[in-house]
């Protein structure tokens, strides 16, 4: 029985240490300018698109993870703070998506607008979920509904942690997952007011230009997990 109790101490001090360690920003990553947009403990930064609602139950935090439950409401989370549309920025995080599930990181989300309507970095089980079979402009890593990402995209299988990454420079977006690059695109560009056209967002006006906007984690009431996410605004 003391061996047990010892063996399960010392798996749960790992534990304690692993979620330590995530969420955290080294020397190197405060001095280029990052700030952590979630601190592993709380939704500390988090408010709902409507000023002064109530973030639901469906959003909890476990183990440094900041976790969607499933079937449980939470509704659109976003940052108290945007982003202004002079400046240019990265987002970081990582993500996992439960089988069959559904999520997406948004940003240039701005209150003018009638809804939580920007660009989505769509975050999905490309094979499980019928989205996915709608076509690649609706799949993982896609400017949602807009533009599709490279075929060759390195999506790592449902349940595993992926590193994605949105990279704003000028007019130019960038996405990126687990280290490449897969879709770039020029804000106000032909290609981007064509394929804006062909999309659900086609009467919404100034879509697919640069705005100052907040970033918004979905609610699509499907089981996924964020931690390490931080934000880089150039000074």
């Amino acid at each position: 029985m003391k061996a047990l109790a010892s063996f399960l101490a010392l798996v749960t001090c790992a534990a304690l240490a692993s979620a330590a360690e995530l969420n955290a920003l080294s020397a190197a990553e405060q001095k280029d300018g990052w700030k952590l947009l979630f601190d592993g403990k709380s939704l500390a930064g988090w408010r709902t698109y409507k000023q002064g609602g109530t973030i639901g139950k469906g959003w909890v935090v476990e183990d440094g993870l900041l976790k969607k439950q499933a079937k449980i409401s939470g509704g659109d989370i976003m940052t108290e703070q945007p982003v202004p549309a002079t400046a240019d920025w990265e987002l970081s995080w990582e993500w996992r998506i439960a089988e069959k599930g559904n999520n997406g990181l948004k940003y240039f989300i701005t209150e003018a607008r009638k809804g939580a309507l920007g660009h989505e970095y769509q975050l999905l089980d490309d094979h499980g979920h019928p989205d996915g079979k709608v076509g690649p402009h609706r799949q993982t890593a896609a400017f949602y509904d807009v533009l599709p990402p490279a075929k060759d995209k390195p999506l790592k299988p449902v349940g595993e942690w992926n590193h994605s990454r949105v990279v704003v420079k000028g007019q130019t977006v960038q996405h990126w997952l687990n280290g490449a690059k897969v879709l770039e695109y020029v804000l106000g560009s032909d290609a981007v007011k064509e394929a804006v056209a062909r999309s659900k967002f086609k009467k919404i006006e100034d879509f697919g230009t640069k705005v100052t906007g907040h970033i918004l984690l979905t609610d699509h009431n499907d089981e996924c997990w964020f931690r390490n996410v931080k934000l880089r605004v150039a000074k």
